[in-house]
């Protein structure tokens, strides 16, 4: 769980974010997102700051009355603390009020990442059959949606 002492922040990604982001993303994803991908992604991405120290991210993309959760990272010394939940929870919290769903797709095999979206209410909708890359070929996605009420 946080600690109680620790001083939590989000705020928007700046440029100077750019390599925390990357190196959290490079550490942490089989088939990470490109430099320029987070580059291209400023606009739409919280950074998570613990004790004035880059520790995640999330990637909100807003289109109309939609969101896409695209990218969600926490330091691998941060994890399994509540941080990611916290993260997620501040994003969607944060989209604007014309937003009534948001959806996501996620490795079947990504266990811990689907625990902590059936927690947060996002409902499975579908597969995406071979949509991940994996070091032997390819893995289905789930899609899950959560409504905003």
């Amino acid at each position: 769980m946080i600690a109680s002492t620790t001083v939590v922040n989000v705020r928007q990604m700046c440029p100077n974010d750019f390599d925390a982001v990357f190196e959290i993303e490079q550490r942490n994803a089989k088939h990470a997102w490109t430099k320029q991908q987070i580059i291209e992604s400023l606009q739409c991405t919280q950074v998570l700051i613990l004790d004035q120290k880059l520790a995640g991210f999330v990637v909100l993309r807003t289109i109309i009355d939609q969101a896409e959760l695209q990218n969600i990272s926490i330091h691998n010394d941060c994890q399994l603390l509540g941080y990611g939940e916290y993260l997620l929870n501040h994003g969607i919290n944060n989209l604007a009020n014309s937003v009534n769903k948001v959806y996501l797709e996620v490795r079947v095999s990504n266990f811990s990442a689907i625990r902590l979206y059936n927690k947060m209410g996002f409902l499975e909708i579908g597969q995406r059959r071979d949509y991940y890359p994996t070091e032997f070929g390819r893995e289905d996605a789930l899609t899950m949606c959560l409504g905003i009420v």
